[in-house]
């Protein structure tokens, strides 16, 4: 792994010293003294490089050497610049032109060429005055290795135990008991305590057990600079209220909430709180009445704790930290797995290691990760680490300090590969959520990792790198306790992390992360930016605009031009000189306030002049994007993320096909297939583009995508308003050519087969393609498939071929007109299955039940959503033994024919952890009948409301009672679905597509 990756401190270097290489190749060596130029840079950087690499790893480095190591560090970001910038002007003669054109072309860049001798005649200048003073720095290398990496299987349980179980019963119970107190009136509980302390952990714990019990509730975490029409406007969201703008101003928006929690009992957790000011605000929304109504907060502050509580007749709980013995077991199930898992000669170590952390879990946990990852367990890395805990003057943490010191140690005990990886975390601002795809992606286009000739490909380095950090505790899985499989969730950073990583970028001049960009548009930034974060608020907007960054607004000139990573987050209508940009690689743009928006992006320019850009992703620009016609000039283009618009594109650019680089495409729902599709044979990812839409030589074309590992694709149905992008294909070839490409593609790890409209689409013209006996189902991607989504397309029963080939698949969503008990048990026998949603149309025959036996089926299943109308709940059964690993089970009811039944053998599920049981009704006719009766009497919301509290409250009193008795104990939830689906046998009458609304 050692030479497939970047450190953290150069940054560039590897990069520049592979373009070296490339400099003294064929295409480049006509120019006089260029070869005997670029190879002196090389020899010269080759031997720097190896000194940044000991420096890396040092303890300390005094001041003159951070100077050196900083000047390295910019003038290789220099010289990459310039050779981009020749590359990119001489290096547009392909070889197969003739030899009159070559001429041409070399004539048209001559001037370029010398361009280039004369500045590597400053950079050899500024290298030679570098080198001079090297000699007097002296370092011994520390040695890391690296190893394969996947995410440890108990990172799950680990981050939910060490996070929710280990040493918070006691406190838990707390608060509990003072949540459902009988207490009428609005209470406020403030949980304060230090940072690692584990109080948000505490209050996410408490939601969970408890938010079922409120027919509202909300979770919001505030920043140290919190933007409260964001916050606001979340509460709004998850009360069910949300406008689609933040463009309200903040008043309105606590009017609107006080309006609707008049007369609701809810319970809202309001998370980080830093000032007294922040709450002054978001309490106006929270007005005294007798209803019950929570609202927990936790806070560093005490003064902010007691402000807090004193308004609304509240307590406060003082954060406690981990017992002795509470510490022992958290830190040795994340190294060992268990206490007892621990050798005697580890003993005495782990407890003045433990001594330092002070009982703090974030402390603990760090410490652990680095013990846990070591490829061997030895005392002298645990002597290393103690040791280094005892250099501090500190006996047991009690700072922001003394922990600031217990995460940089983390740091530094980083393999020098993952260091880069690590700091560019502080590309997101605080409590981002955080997506491991994009991420990693991200990394790819940076240049932080590369690989070798017969080596995995660089995305499956980039994977494992990530994989490693999660290991580490560096980057912490948002566990949510829905079963989904932890590597595709989402991920977030400790603050207190995020205050280290801005320290380090800050040194190394890594990268910037400004709210208000003004402040680097008026040269108020005295370095040269080199990667660039901007997190918007429409605070910081003056009439609707900002000030135009430009490099042409004095002291900015320098400070933006060389921009090599450029990311605009937030509320804002404002947007850069792009083009200005010229050696940017990464763009990401994610806005989430377009309504009424006057900013139009226009790809066009982007695309023909940023010709480094690798990395495109746009999101929440509405409609307002125009997209050329021609897409060729971004040859280094790697990924090209369009998904968060909501405009499909007629005719997406056919030249797509020949971007050389292109490994990732996501386009809007509904875009067409471009012509000539199977010609890009790079592409690893190829989502959003419809079927129907597109022609028949296009689906074909994704047979030929033999490097394709994720492919998601849609039908959308268009009843009335015709085929805006054009005729459509008929179903049954659409079918018959999609099951042929599958059965071609050998790497496909995820297909998602998404149908949009009001009718079930059947799919058995695809069931039967895919199980032929010349090849089995997926072709050669049957041993390698891991996730199969297939949503809203039916099948009339579960596909014979479901259980043939498909030994690594982990997540399946199926539909099915009719289930039976052979269609179950073949899906049970899958050996890998994490999560099963398994939706049915029609409900099993009168007095037939489904029984989930317990003979070795669905051995690691965590995840079960079970689907099925009417008493279909009351139909399923569970053996002595049935999903021994099943901690999920979520249960769809739909209230008009529900028999009051609860599926038999519900404490025969030794590991279940949570019952999720949602309140609806399938088919379209329900509302129109209920409403149609209250229109009868004059009073449609009136009787709608009161028949649904009457269903709300038998169905919350049946499964109550029932999770009561299970031996388990598991949490019980209780949310609203409302489906608006039809089946085949329905009548057609333009209803909107599925929708899910959570209360």
């Amino acid at each position: 792994m050692a030479d497939i990756a970047v450190t953290a401190t150069m940054g560039v270097m590897k990069p520049l010293l592979q373009k070296l290489t490339t400099l003294m190749g064929d295409q480049y060596n006509k120019l006089k003294d260029l070869p005997k130029e670029v190879s002196f840079l090389e020899r010269e950087l080759s031997a720097m490089n190896a000194l940044l690499e000991k420096m890396d790893e040092a303890d300390e480095l005094d001041p003159q050497d951070k100077i050196w190591r900083k000047d390295i560090i910019e003038m290789s970001y220099d010289i990459e610049d310039y050779i981009d910038d020749f590359m990119h002007c001489v290096g547009q003669a392909n070889d197969k032109v003739g030899i009159l054109k070559k001429a041409s072309h070399y004539l048209k860049t001559f001037k370029d060429r010398r361009r280039l001798a004369d500045q590597f005649q400053e950079i050899k200048a500024r290298v030679l005055e570098a080198s001079e003073r090297r000699e007097r720095y002296k370092f011994n290398e520390l040695c890391s290795g690296t190893s394969s990496e996947v995410i440890d299987p108990r990172v799950s349980a680990l981050y939910k135990e060490s996070t929710s179980l280990v040493g918070i019963d006691t406190q838990k119970e707390k608060l509990v008991n003072w949540v459902i107190d009988e207490e009428k009136q609005l209470e406020v509980m403030s949980i304060v305590g230090f940072g690692g302390l584990g109080k948000t952990t505490l209050a996410n714990e408490v939601y969970r057990e408890v938010g079922a019990q409120f027919p509202y509730k909300a979770f919001i975490s505030v920043s140290q600079k919190p933007d409260m029409i964001v916050l606001l406007n979340s509460l709004l969201s998850q009360f069910g209220l949300y406008s689609g703008s933040h463009a309200c101003k903040v008043e309105d928006l606590i009017n609107k909430l006080r309006k609707h929690l008049e007369d609701k009992r809810y319970l809202v957790v309001v998370d980080d709180l830093w000032d007294a000011r922040a709450w002054n605000v978001i309490s106006l929304a929270f007005q005294q009445s007798n209803q019950q109504s929570r609202v927990i907060i936790t806070t560093r502050d005490k003064d902010v704790a007691t402000t807090a509580s004193r308004s609304h007749h509240g307590s406060i709980h003082d954060m406690k930290p981990l017992s002795e013995a509470d510490s022992r077991k958290l830190f040795f199930n994340i190294i060992f797995g268990s206490e007892d898992g621990c050798s005697s000669q580890f003993k005495e170590i782990s407890c003045e290691i433990l001594k330092k952390c002070g009982g703090l879990p974030l402390a603990i946990i760090t410490i652990a990760g680095i013990l846990a990852c070591q490829p061997t367990k030895l005392k002298e890395q645990w002597e290393y680490i103690r040791n280094s805990l005892a250099t501090t003057k500190f006996s047991r943490i009690s700072t922001v300090q003394d922990m600031m010191y217990i995460l940089d140690l983390s740091y530094k005990s980083l393999p020098r590969h993952l260091k880069a990886c690590f700091l560019y975390l502080g590309t997101y601002p605080e409590d981002h959520f955080i997506r491991r795809v994009k991420l990693v992606r991200r990394w790819v286009a940076e240049g932080f990792l590369s690989h070798s000739p017969g080596q995995d490909d660089v995305w499956v380095v980039a994977e494992r790198c990530f994989n490693e950090l999660v290991n580490r505790s560096m980057i912490q899985p948002i566990y949510s306790g829905d079963g989904e499989d932890v590597e595709n969730s989402g991920y977030r950073v400790h603050d207190m992390m995020l205050d280290l990583i801005a320290r380090r970028c800050e040194e190394d001049n890594f990268l910037s992360l400004v709210n208000d960009p003004r402040a680097v548009a008026e040269g108020q930034v005295d370095r040269t930016i080199r990667r660039l974060t901007v997190h918007l608020r429409l605070r910081d907007v003056v009439d609707g605009t900002m000030a135009t960054l430009t490099t042409t607004a004095g002291g900015a000139e320098r400070n933006i031009s060389h921009i090599r990573s450029l990311t605009i987050i937030g509320e804002g209508k404002w947007m850069p000189a792009l083009l200005e940009m010229k050696f940017l690689r990464v763009l990401s743009l994610r806005f989430t306030n377009t309504k009424g928006s006057i900013v139009r992006l226009d790809l066009t320019g982007i695309i023909s002049r940023l010709s480094q850009l690798r990395y495109l992703m746009v999101e929440g620009y509405g409609d307002n994007v125009v997209m050329p016609a021609r897409i060729m000039g971004l040859r280094c283009l790697e990924t090209l993320d369009l998904s968060g618009l909501s405009v499909s594109f007629r005719a997406f650019p056919s030249e797509v096909v020949d971007v050389p680089r292109l490994s990732h495409l996501v386009v809007p729902w509904g875009t067409r297939l471009p012509k000539g599709i199977g010609e890009a044979k790079s592409l690893c990812t190829l989502r959003g583009f419809d079927l129907p839409a597109s022609s028949l030589e296009s689906i074909i074309g994704l047979g030929e995508l033999t490097a394709l590992s994720e492919l998601e694709v849609s039908c959308i149905h268009r009843p009335k308003e015709g085929a805006p992008l054009g005729p459509l294909l008929p179903t049954a070839k659409l079918m018959a050519a999609l099951g042929t490409c599958l059965g071609k593609l050998g790497n496909l790890r995820s297909v998602d087969l998404w149908y949009f409209g009001d009718r079930i689409y059947c799919a058995d013209a695809l069931g039967s393609q895919l199980s032929g006996t010349a090849a089995p189902p997926f072709g050669k991607s049957s041993n390698s498939l891991q996730r199969l989504w297939v949503c809203e397309w039916t099948f009339s029963v579960v596909p014979r071929w479901i259980n043939g080939h498909l030994h690594s698949l982990r997540v399946l969503r199926l539909g099915v007109k009719r289930i039976t008990q052979e269609g179950v048990d073949a899906m049970g026998i899958l050996p890998s299955l994490l999560i099963l949603f398994l939706s049915i149309m029609h409900a099993p025959t009168t007095g037939s039940r489904i029984v989930i036996g317990g003979g070795g089926l669905f051995k690691l299943l965590r995840s079960f959503y079970w689907d099925c109308p009417g008493v279909g709940v009351s139909r399923l059964a569970f053996e002595a033994g049935a999903m021994p690993a099943l901690q999920l089970l979520e249960l769809p009811i739909d209230t008009r024919e529900w028999d009051a039944g609860v599926p038999d053998g519900l404490h025969h599920l030794a590991s279940l952890v949570s019952i999720l049981v949602s309140r609806g009704q399938r088919g379209s006719d329900y509302k129109k009948r209920t409403v149609g009766a209250a229109r009868t009497v004059g009073a449609a919301s009136l009787v709608v409301e009161e028949v649904e509290k009457q269903a709300d409250a038998l169905i919350r009193g049946v499964f109550q009672q029932t999770v009561d008795a299970l031996p388990t104990r598991p949490a019980f939830s209780y949310a609203h679905f409302r489906v608006t689906i039809r089946s085949d046998e329905e009548e057609e009458d333009g209803e909107d597509r599925p929708t899910q609304a959570l209360n």
